[in-house]
């Protein structure tokens, strides 16, 4: 907030008067203020997409709605098109997959957790993860899709 002084315009006969005839401005120059804000708009607005998880995977289309937000950082499991198994964004073999999501069950106050699979994955390799979630301690999986897929009533794309 910047403050300046005004100067007393002439004329008047005031009681109180300040030395040289100055008094405080009464406006607040909010210039700066604006700066800053844009200037943190456009920080957040390249950051945010950085944020989600990296893994470049090719999702089917759904007509399901999104799910609502959620207050921890959801754990997402992700199946490559190429069949290998990421938990966030660390490779993971198969043969550890139970033991890992165990560890990672410990520590996470929820048992929910996001399986992103490319739409080229075979159905089997898809159900044979989310087994090792439930053994793992995750009862709760949503499947992570596109939105815009093709509905069954013909509603849709």
């Amino acid at each position: 907030m910047a403050g300046g002084v005004m100067q007393k315009s002439g004329g008047g006969n005031g009681r109180r008067r300040r030395r040289g005839g100055a008094q405080p401005m009464a406006e607040i120059n909010i210039t700066p203020f604006v700066d800053v804000m844009l200037v943190l708009l456009i920080i957040f607005m390249v950051a945010a997409p950085l944020l989600t998880v990296g893994v470049p995977v090719e999702l089917p289309k759904t007509a399901a709605q999104a799910l609502p937000a959620e207050q921890e950082e959801p754990l997402t499991v992700t199946i490559t098109a190429e069949g290998g198994v990421q938990i966030m964004t660390t490779e993971t073999p198969r043969q550890e997959l139970v033991a890992k999501l165990r560890a990672v069950a410990d520590e996470r106050e929820g048992d929910r957790v996001f399986l992103r699979a490319d739409g080229s994955v075979p159905y089997s390799a898809v159900m044979e993860i989310m087994g090792a979630l439930n053994a793992g301690g995750f009862s709760n999986i949503g499947l992570v899709t596109d939105i815009g897929g093709p509905t069954l009533d013909g509603s849709g794309n």
